[in-house]
């Protein structure tokens, strides 16, 4: 099994935020198996202010890469992106489009 940690903002207005929380709560059918298809065993998303950090816990098969194909090709999934985009921000520094940032681990116990 493979773990990523990955972080994005929110934008900072707290209804915003609350309405995400509140799409996160039960997320569609569709958007569960899209992930699972992709070789993600589990995902969680945590939050601190507007900070989100989401762990990613995925079977050896697993790449960022096919699942972007996938996504690319879902329009469930595209319908989806679309609709949380209205509430995410890009972390400055990185690049154009990107949303969710894949960190770099640099402690284990």
């Amino acid at each position: 099994m493979q773990r990523f940690m990955l972080i994005l903002d929110l934008k900072n207005e707290s209804k915003l935020i609350e309405t995400y929380e509140n799409y996160h709560k039960n997320i569609p059918a569709h958007i569960a198996e899209s992930i699972r298809a992709s070789g993600i065993e589990s995902m969680e998303i945590f939050r601190f202010e507007n900070r989100l950090v989401m762990e990613i816990v995925a079977h050896d098969h697993f790449s960022f890469e096919k699942k972007q194909m996938m996504d690319a090709s879902n329009s469930k999934v595209q319908e989806w992106e679309q609709l949380m985009s209205q509430f995410q921000q890009v972390i400055p520094g990185t690049s154009k489009g990107q949303k969710w940032v894949l960190t770099k681990r640099i402690f284990k116990l």
